[in-house]
């Protein structure tokens, strides 16, 4: 029977493999990957790679399939966490080993006395929305357009030969570990949100399709969606929940008095 634990990276060989998953995983090319010198070094400056290793008895040596790369942040007087990447092995994707890895996550920042972590993603993703706003509890509250340059590399438009890129939009998670809402999440218990949303921004259901279908299409609804969450944030709106729709997904975005009640620390 195979057993997963979870634990530090520490050895050249552990981080040769989280190479190796960053390639198989996300399709990245060598520049893009962080390298195994980056995560030693990474280690070395206060971060940590958790790993999670598969054995069974037909293996001679543990494997790594998953792993979850978190940096020391700085802001003013502040120290948090910076979720920088995190990847499972297709083989264990949809068996809740995402989650394990996040959850261990927490509880190492917690051993080191943060009480934040934050990272960002695409905000056209609705899985990835659904995962960290309704299982983890993190909020949002800022936007950054074209995060990392030119995303999405997409085919050429029919009657011009051009290949539009599709800027690399991302949403900032903060996940205030020590909250309410979120030591109740880690029990598995519900932590809905009673208020009603003051607001919703749908998003695209079959995004991934559109980019590749209709890049022009796909560019109109980013920058829509862009302008929405920008003037959202502007008025003090923050995102705290997301419906799930085969037809219309949508973020779900409340009054910032009533995210702040969410927040408090449990005494």
């Amino acid at each position: 029977m195979e057993d997963i634990q979870i634990r530090e990276c520490v050895t050249l060989r552990e981080f040769d493999q989280c190479v190796r998953l960053q390639r198989e995983v996300f399709g990245l090319q060598d520049l893009e990957v962080s390298p195994q010198r980056h995560l030693i070094v990474s280690r070395q400056a206060g971060g940590w790679t958790l790993g999670a290793f598969a054995s069974d008895s037909n293996q001679a040596a543990e494997r790594l399939v998953g792993f979850v790369h978190h940096l020391a942040g700085v802001r003013g007087d502040e120290i948090f966490g910076y979720s920088h990447m995190m990847a499972v092995d297709r083989e264990y994707q949809n068996q809740g080993l995402g989650a394990r890895l996040k959850w261990s996550q927490r509880e190492r920042s917690l051993q080191d006395g943060r009480s934040r972590i934050r990272w960002t993603w695409d905000p056209m993703q609705a899985r990835n929305a659904h995962f960290n706003l309704n299982r983890l509890g993190v909020t949002v509250s800022s936007y950054a357009e074209n995060f990392y340059g030119t995303d999405y590399v997409t085919g050429p438009v029919a009657g011009t030969g051009e290949t539009p890129g599709i800027d690399s939009d991302r949403i900032f998670a903060d996940w205030r570990i020590t909250s309410t809402r979120v030591q109740t999440l880690s029990r598995r218990e519900a932590a809905a949100i009673r208020e009603a949303p003051a607001l919703a921004i749908v998003i695209p259901a079959e995004w991934s399709r559109l980019v590749v279908s209709d890049p022009s299409a796909a560019k109109l609804e980013q920058l829509r969606v862009r302008g929405e969450f920008q003037s959202a944030f502007q008025s003090g709106l923050v995102v705290a929940g997301f419906e799930r729709s085969s037809e219309a997904p949508r973020y779900l975005l409340y009054e910032s008095g009533i995210i702040d009640s969410l927040q408090s620390r449990e005494s």
